[in-house]
């Protein structure tokens, strides 16, 4: 009779486990893949959309069998120039250029521009990462903000209330302004989504340069005083602890 999967067991592409394990990215998996390394219940697989179903399937890279890696959770506190991707095909220097090599395969929760610094959330946790993502749980990030000129009262409530730019709903969920003058203004902002470039669009469309931005908090997770290039690793059950207070 044949072995029934178990109830937990899930079905998916191997790429897509390879991923959500945290053993390597999906372009990397798909290489090892096409590559002939992975084996699915002993037979060499090329195709990286190749159905398993996890963790009834044996799977091996290099006849060495997968197993879900140890759940990590890093802080970082990422410097300005550096992109947020584990390469890029124009030569930037990347986050996984400052980090250690050693740290293992982490993938960033969302992304910040190469000119904006701060605070940024990594992990192996797929389940995790996809949480902190969704905007059904609004999750807030806040930031700093410098823009040209002076910003008012009026402009903040229009944040607030959202803009069109290129038929897209830019909003804040909410702007303080510390400091303004003609000539530049500081602002704290707080967002609940995570739009690309979301905030130098948003102030754009108000009239306004963005000329500084850095993240200072995602969800519970705060900055403080982490130093620019310097990582500080969470257990994971700290973060799960973390997160069900928030």
């Amino acid at each position: 009779m044949a072995q029934k999967a178990s109830i937990s067991s899930k079905r998916l592409t191997v790429d897509r486990l390879l991923s959500k394990l945290g053993i390597a990215s999906r372009g990397t998996s798909q290489e090892w893949v096409r590559a002939g390394r992975v084996r699915i219940n002993a037979r060499v697989v090329r195709d990286p959309a190749t159905w398993v179903l996890w963790p009834k399937d044996s799977v091996s890279i290099d006849d060495r069998p997968i197993q879900d890696s140890a759940k990590r959770f890093v802080l970082f506190h990422k410097p300005k120039g550096v992109i947020t991707t584990h390469s890029d095909e124009k030569g930037r220097k990347t986050i996984f250029d400052v980090l250690p090599p050693d740290l293992g395969y982490m993938h960033a929760v969302g992304r910040l521009d190469q000119a904006t610094s701060g605070l940024l959330l990594l992990t192996n946790d797929s389940a995790l990462s996809s949480a902190l993502t969704d905007p059904a749980y609004k999750v807030m990030r806040t930031y700093l903000v410098s823009v040209r000129g002076e910003f008012t009262e009026a402009q903040a409530k229009e944040a607030t209330v959202g803009v069109l730019d290129d038929n897209e709903r830019l909003q804040c969920h909410s702007v303080k302004i510390q400091k303004s003058s003609g000539r530049e203004s500081h602002l704290e902002v707080v967002l609940i989504q995570g739009k690309n470039r979301e905030i130098r669009r948003l102030f754009k469309t108000l009239g306004h340069e963005v000329t500084r931005l850095r993240r200072i908090q995602y969800g519970p997770f705060k900055l403080e005083d982490l130093p620019s290039g310097a990582w500080r690793e969470i257990p994971i059950e700290d973060v799960r602890k973390a997160l069900r207070r928030s």
